[in-house]
Parts: structure tokens; sequence; C-alpha cells
């Protein structure tokens, strides 16, 4: 019986099947030694292979990464005009992608994984999976425009949902519940001012920790647990803020 390849990826535990899409499209997919095209069909007797890697790992036994995205560097897996990716910073690993974005200007957390069914966990919007972000703005925000941000502002796609905002040295924290697209950046340039520099520092209960640019740490059972369960009450958390604080303010 045939099959959508985006399905086979998708099924195998590769990668999201819109992720997927996006490794046929750059061209990371062969099927039977030719790249394959969005739309092909795959029987079981067919040999796939991603970034040269045929896939026979067995489904469940995936491979995340916590990287520290430098500014500059792109999130897209392949990139038209040349510019560095985060995959050039990371193993080569089949059917690795990044979880979500972090526009090329900005810079900290960003996760790596083969496993499409925790990238939709976390990307998708009803998870609503928390992102804190620490921000440097060029101009001092008044109590005002922090309440602002904590209502919501109205965007060109929309108004925003809640957010958490902490005042900090030259600008803020801010957690979100959603993703937009360079959405940290268009909320406080709502506000008259500019980001000057944008570190993501916890994506769900994971934090940034120690990492530096362009360092990562390969993830195991106790960090996914934490990644996708929050307890503000336990020492841990408690420890990974005040490092938060200590290494940003």
């Amino acid at each position: 019986m045939s099959e959508r390849l985006q399905k086979r990826l998708a099924r195998l535990g590769v990668a999201s099947r819109r992720a997927a899409e996006d490794l046929i499209r750059e061209g990371r997919v062969t099927v039977n030694g030719i790249v394959a095209t969005l739309g092909a069909s795959v029987t079981d007797a067919d040999d796939v292979r991603v970034d040269g890697h045929l896939l026979d790992t067995p489904t469940g036994q995936h491979t995340t990464f916590a990287l520290y995205k430098p500014k500059g560097v792109v999130t897209t897996a392949k990139d038209e005009l040349g510019r560095a990716g985060v995959l050039d910073k990371m193993p080569r690993v089949p059917g690795l992608h990044p979880v979500g974005r972090l526009d090329r200007d900005s810079e900290g957390l960003l996760l790596l994984t083969t496993n499409g069914d925790l990238t939709l966990r976390l990307t998708h919007p009803r998870y609503e999976h928390e992102k804190q972000y620490r921000a440097w703005t060029d101009v001092d925000l008044a109590d005002r425009d922090l309440e602002r941000l904590e209502r919501g502002v109205d965007l060109d796609d929309g108004r925003t949902s809640p957010a958490v905002v902490e005042r900090a040295a030259g600008g803020l924290y801010i957690t979100l519940r959603e993703g937009r697209n360079r959405q940290v950046r268009r909320m406080v340039e709502a506000l008259g001012a500019d980001v000057t520099r944008l570190v993501r520092v916890r994506f769900g209960g994971l934090w940034l920790g120690d990492l530096r640019p362009g360092e990562f740490d390969e993830l195991h059972a106790e960090d996914l647990s934490a990644l996708e369960t929050i307890d503000r009450a336990s020492p841990r958390w408690r420890r990974a803020e005040e490092d938060m604080h200590a290494r940003w303010d």
C-alpha cells in the first residue's frame, strides 16, 4: 500500500508532517536514490533516506538537543541566500529539524529534534507552551507600557494574548503563550520603542542555563519531562530562575 512521503516521514517519527514537507523541499530526502519531490508516494518496498541515512531507526528512539542559537544564524535548515543555518552547528542526525522558529536577529534557546510528535506538541497553538524572553530596549519603558504588554497590544495580524511582563535593567522579561513571527519585537514597536537585543531564556519548563552561543546539549528523559511540565514550586525551577537573573540582570 502506498502513502504520501511526508506522511511516511511523520509516521516514522522523523518530523511533523509540516516539517517533513520542509525536508522534502530542501532536497534532503531521497526515494530509491532520487531526490524526492513534494507529493510523491512511497511503499514499504521503497528505499527512503533523509540526509543519506536509511530510515530504519525504530519508532520511538529519538534525539533532541537544546542549542544556544547565536545572533545572525537562520533557523531554516537550508537558506536560499547561503546564510549560516542552525543545522550547521549540530551533529548530522537524520531527520533533525528545528522546533519552531527564532528569527535571525534573535538568540537563545532553540530546540532541535527528530521527534515529530514532540514538535507538534511544542508548536501547536492549542498546547500554549510558554516561551520567555529577555529583551533590551532603546528607551526605558514606562509602567503603563508594561501594562499594555500584559493586556495585549494590537498588531497587524490581530491583538496579542495577555503576557507576563517583568521589568529588568535596560528592558524586560516577557513570557508568551503564542508564537507569531517576530512577536516580541513587534509588540515593543507598537509602544514606540525598539528591541536592541532579544534572548530566549526558556521554552516550557526548559531553561537556557549556562549554554553559550553555538553550544548545545542533548536532552535526556529528565530534561524532556521538565520541558513539557512546569513546576514553579520545585527547587530546580527556583534555582534555574535565580541563575537566569544572575546571568542577564
